[in-house]
């Protein structure tokens, strides 16, 4: 059955981590995805990002190159890159500039301070983005200083899974009014948008601006992750009243117990003793599982979250549509191995790929 995307033609300027995320999300339901690859380009063998895509690898220095994806976006739908403002329109690949041959044209950006503002062209990573939130300062320990929850909360969840529901509503209104438009993903702003939780607690009096303070940073005992008999981890979020008792009543200790008192009862075991004792019990507990061991999980299984594609274990394609479920993820493309078919299907006739590739245009 086809993907709810389907019929969705993508072209995808490559880049690392936001944008290939967006790009595998609108893939994995359907969409056709072109991704134009670049010279020096990062790139991770069977890299899970890339699943799912057509490839073409382009020299956009020279102006063949450049037209080949001026080619493509008029037959698009939508465009997705990553670059510093400005950088597409000195390649003559702006969206003004596509929007000329392609009202339609839906044309993703994500970075990471935006399209303005006054960091705008500066450099940066997630963890920046994610300081200049606020967000950041809340993670970690009391009296330490802030830990970086990997590059998950602005590069994926603020950049791409934002882009990606942009993506999707822009496409949506281009659909009924024939008018496309220019999403400006910004990584601090989506970010932000993920704490919202955070700043409604803080404005009702309700948040602390101090680590291990409140009630999701650790500052309550019954929600956070304790050491076991066995070095592995145990993590309990039993917020509600009913379940606070059950995890206490589980562990055999008065129920207000504080974190000491629960630290050393939960390190008299193993984890997985543990997890066998609270097994039915709605005490809100579960395992800390490392990368190895979290697909072989009974739940995981039996969903199917993690798939094997191409030899490498990883998390399926999310969330499930009941009508138009996803089909089992593609492995990525060699770089560039679409290329003449692509070239083939914009009219290109085997001579003029032929010289396109001896000029290093098509790689």
């Amino acid at each position: 059955m086809p993907g709810a995307l389907s019929g969705v033609t993508i072209v995808e300027m490559a880049g690392l981590g936001p944008g290939p995320f967006a790009a595998m999300m609108l893939a994995d339901h359907g969409a056709r995805v072109i991704r134009v690859e670049r010279p020096g380009n990062l790139s991770v063998p069977n890299d899970p990002l890339t699943r799912n895509r057509e490839s073409i690898a382009l020299d956009l220095r020279q102006e063949e190159g450049r037209a080949i994806v001026a080619r493509l976006a008029v037959g698009a739908d939508g465009l997705i890159e990553g670059y510093r403002p400005g950088v597409m329109e000195r390649l003559g690949l702006g969206p003004e500039q596509l929007r000329e041959t392609n009202p339609r044209l839906v044309y993703g950006r994500v970075t990471g301070w935006g399209q303005a503002g006054p960091l705008a062209q500066a450099a940066g990573h997630d963890i920046n983005y994610l300081a200049l939130t606020g967000l950041l300062s809340t993670i970690g320990e009391a009296g330490r200083p802030p830990v970086p929850p990997l590059n998950l909360v602005a590069d994926y969840a603020g950049g791409g899974l934002c882009l990606a529901f942009g993506m999707v509503a822009a496409l949506l209104h281009a659909q009924k009014t024939g008018e496309g438009q220019v999403i400006d993903a910004a990584m601090t702003d989506g970010a932000a948008l993920t704490g919202a939780i955070v700043f409604g607690l803080r404005a009702a009096g309700l948040w602390r601006d101090e680590r291990g303070a409140n009630l999701l940073d650790g500052g309550d005992p019954i929600y956070g992750c304790y050491a076991c008999a066995d070095g592995k981890a145990l993590s309990v979020g039993a917020l509600e009243p009913q379940f606070r008792a059950a995890f206490y009543a589980g562990l055999g200790v008065p129920a207000g117990a504080g974190k000491a008192e629960i630290a050393a009862v939960l390190a008299t075991r193993p984890r997985d003793e543990w997890v066998a004792l609270f097994e039915g019990t709605d005490a809100c507990v579960a395992p800390v599982l490392s990368l190895g061991e979290a697909p072989g999980h009974p739940h995981h299984e039996a969903r199917g979250t993690f798939v094997d594609v191409g030899g490498v274990i990883q998390p399926g394609p999310a969330p499930r549509l009941e009508k138009t479920p996803a089909d089992p993820p593609r492995p990525p493309r060699a770089e560039g191995e679409d290329g003449e078919g692509i070239l083939a299907a914009l009219g290109y006739d085997p001579d003029a790929i032929a010289a396109l590739r001896a000029k290093g245009v098509l790689r």
